[in-house]
């Protein structure tokens, strides 16, 4: 199967919000109404329960004038994502479709992926079980996994009117991405294509109006090498000695118990 990948092209973007709305509906999330703080844009962030945000900033034009720059804010599905490598319970994984999801029968709440998520994207959830304890869940976007598993797009990207965001096959969205960024260089000098190679890409990618940091996104994420070590390196070997160890006590008990027996079999005949 050919990899797909999302491509956000933030200069059709006109701030409409459709894709939060759709984000919303299909994954059935709560309403987070928010005070007006200055700004048309809805929510100051992420949230738990809120994967998509469209982003408004505001930026003077060399004429004096002003536009908006807006981004369609979410999961960036990191190929080498810091959330994966900091969870300590193995709850978050890859799918076949190189999107990033999190298990909530696995994740613990421990907060390790909130803490270390390159984009701030990774929030915690609050919840109550039924004796009125609370307990925490790790929540992003998952690139509707559940949609791709039936052969749909991603509700984001059906409900976008303008073509900002479109999913399909990585060649094709390289291609046109690229061809993109030529048409725009003149309206935006800084036009850049944003795929950062120090987490090895990420399956969506953004056709920037601006440098980087103008979105709020970092130049060049990477994921710290002392996690890249325990993740890949000293957890695996140390769940395999964990292991030895478990079956060396079993064995040693297993085997006191046949000598005992044997024992008292002895005893016995005698």
């Amino acid at each position: 199967m050919a990899d797909y990948i999302k491509f956000v092209d933030v200069t059709k973007c006109d701030g409409c919000r459709a894709c939060m709305v759709a984000c919303k509906n299909w994954n059935d999330l709560p309403a987070e109404p928010e005070d007006f703080n200055g700004s048309i844009q809805s929510h100051s962030d992420l949230t738990a329960n809120t994967w998509n945000v469209i982003t408004f900033n505001e930026q003077e034009t060399s004429d004096g004038n002003f536009e908006w720059l807006f981004r369609h804010m979410s999961c960036l599905h990191c190929n080498q994502a810091a959330c994966e490598k900091a969870c300590p319970e193995s709850a978050i994984s890859y799918t076949k479709f190189n999107s990033v999801v999190i298990d909530a029968e696995k994740c613990v709440g421990c907060g390790y992926c909130v803490q270390n998520c390159s984009f701030g994207v990774v929030q915690l959830a609050t919840y109550k079980d039924k004796n009125g304890s609370e307990y925490r869940k790790a929540q992003k976007c998952t690139l509707c996994t559940d949609r791709l598993e039936q052969g749909l797009q991603p509700a984001c990207v059906v409900a976008c009117h303008t073509d900002c965001l479109i999913y399909e096959e990585k060649d094709l969205v390289l291609a046109e991405a690229n061809k993109r960024l030529g048409e725009v260089k003149e309206r935006f000098p800084n036009a850049n294509i944003y795929n950062p190679q120090g987490i090895e890409g990420t399956n969506t990618i953004y056709l920037l109006a601006d440098k980087p940091s103008v979105y709020g996104l970092p130049e060049n994420p990477k994921v710290a090498l002392s996690q890249v070590v325990w993740k890949d390196y000293a957890q695996p070997l140390g769940k395999m000695m964990l292991g030895a160890t478990t079956m060396a006590v079993i064995g040693a008990a297993i085997s006191n118990a046949v000598r005992k027996d044997r024992s008292e079999g002895d005893h016995d005949h005698e």
